[in-house]
């Protein structure tokens, strides 16, 4: 008989997200990835000043607000047909870097990596999910001392980012047509020695606490497959001129589809909400011309993600699709192992690497004294977009002005792509894909489960997890963990 578990909400994550699975013969058999929130931005922007944007969608994420953000000035780019020169576009990036950086340490070690790493018994490291703990004791303390230590890098970065965008997490320099800060030699020089400092740590700590945990819980190159089509906007601009195509940048734009890369094309975005929680009529639609028409009372809904999709199809995003995409050699020689939650832990880390060291470049491709911004006037009408890669994953902005004021704005974020509920079809999204198949030793301890969900590293907070096994007759367990 099959087993119904819930875990509601998932821990050590950002956001409110619930997975529902049905376990038979110890093995997932249909899984369901639910949104449980609510927040409506894109509604809350509509009639204001469309220069407000940049600083409003920040809001969306505190983990993430520089990608929203970027995401919002390249769409206010495109609308006010304005152009940044060399010196914004490179701070544009520093302070894009910074955020990853932060953010991908914050995965590892604060998010996900006690799934593998057996903290202290003592709090905040318990209660836990208890067993298949795998590392060397050595290993594991130093893994414990890098946890600690990772709290002081993360602050580092945030320092680095704020001194091109004058604060974090939500900065302020943001603008179109550039950065409204100033480059000088000391805060080249500042941002410097930031850099080095948590350059080394990723290199000489990061990377090999990585590499631990994966040779030590090697199976997971096999579990938590998805949906195998991997989609990346492209991020960090390498040249001033128009780049339609994405080809242009740190990391290029381009898909993987039913084994074969191919080019890009954003008329084939839609977005699906059969089974979310919105007005049917806004279903199929590109998302520049889409609609947030909450309905929460709708019967086939179980969630307020909607289903992106490409050409049709469901697209995995984020650090593995990035570096599939971009063809990343080290990537391509896991073959069939790349698509499993140690590839994505594996990408993650390697990347994370890759963006530190590009960065020394792009600071010292600064002049001092260059502008940053370019000037804009605002159209009474027009319509912008902006294709980005959150550390999470491919991002888009989407605005639509009229009499100077934000008519329609949407936004398409990476936990959207890879969170997202099935569509009219019954596609799963990549979430749920990767979960069924997976295996589950013990219904009451069903670490499986979110080792998988924490891989794609979703960001949709929370800090009491609850757990309900229906069919047996138990009372819902609540960890913290």
């Amino acid at each position: 008989m099959a087993q119904k578990i819930v875990v509601d909400p998932v821990t050590r994550i950002e956001g409110h997200l619930k997975i529902e699975v049905e376990v038979d013969n110890n093995k997932v058999v249909e899984a369901k990835s639910s949104g449980t929130l609510f927040r409506g931005i894109e509604l809350i922007l509509k009639g204001r000043d469309p220069r407000d944007a940049c600083h409003i969608v920040q809001r969306i994420c505190g983990v993430c607000p520089i990608a929203h953000g970027t995401a919002s000035m390249l769409c206010l780019d495109d609308a006010f047909n304005v152009k940044p020169p060399t010196n914004g576009r490179i701070v544009r990036n520093l302070i894009q870097g910074a955020n990853y950086l932060q953010s991908h340490i914050l995965h590892f070690y604060h998010l996900a990596a006690l799934d593998y790493v057996k903290g202290p018994e003592t709090a905040p490291f318990i209660p836990r999910y208890e067993g298949d703990y795998r590392l060397p004791k050595d290993v594991n303390d130093k893994a414990v001392e890098h946890y600690i230590q990772a709290l002081t890098v993360r602050k580092k970065a945030h320092e680095m980012g704020a001194i091109f965008g004058a604060k974090m997490p939500h900065v302020t320099s943001f603008t179109a047509g550039g950065v409204t800060e100033h480059v000088t030699p000391e805060k080249i020089t500042q941002y410097k020695n930031y850099l080095q400092e948590i350059t080394a740590f990723i290199d000489n700590v990061y990377i090999p606490d990585a590499l631990a945990v994966t040779k030590a819980y090697d199976d997971w190159f096999t579990i938590g497959t998805g949906c195998k089509n991997m989609l990346a906007y492209g991020a960090f601009k390498l040249t001033d001129g128009d780049d339609p195509d994405g080809q242009n940048q740190f990391f290029k734009r381009g898909i993987y589809s039913k084994g074969q890369y191919g080019s890009f094309d954003k008329k084939k975005i839609t977005e699906e909400v059969k089974y979310s929680w919105y007005d049917d009529k806004s279903t199929g639609k590109y998302p520049g011309e889409g609609a947030t028409v909450p309905n929460p009372y709708k019967k086939e809904g179980y969630s307020w993600l909607k289903a992106p999709r490409y050409d049709g199809l469901p697209f995995e995003v984020g650090p593995l699709a990035r570096l599939w995409v971009n063809k990343e050699s080290n990537v391509l020689g896991l073959g069939e192992k790349a698509f499993s939650v140690h590839g994505r832990h594996f990408a993650r880390a390697l990347e994370t690497s890759q963006i530190a060291h590009a960065m020394v470049e792009w600071l010292n491709q600064l002049v001092p004294g260059q502008p940053t911004y370019a000037p804009f006037d605002i159209p009474k009408e027009g319509a912008g977009v902006g294709l980005h890669e959150a550390p999470r994953g491919a991002l888009g902005h989407w605005i639509v002005v009229k009499d100077y004021k934000i008519d329609n704005y949407q936004a398409v974020v990476p936990t959207t792509w890879n969170g997202g509920p099935r569509d009219a079809k019954k596609q799963l999204g990549p979430i749920e894909q990767a979960l069924v198949g997976a295996p589950v030793k013990d219904p009451e301890n069903p670490i499986e489960l979110v080792r998988i969900v924490r891989a794609f590293d979703p960001c949709i907070a929370c800090a009491v997890h609850v757990l309900e096994i229906k069919g047996v007759a138990k009372e819902p367990k609540k960890f913290i963990i």
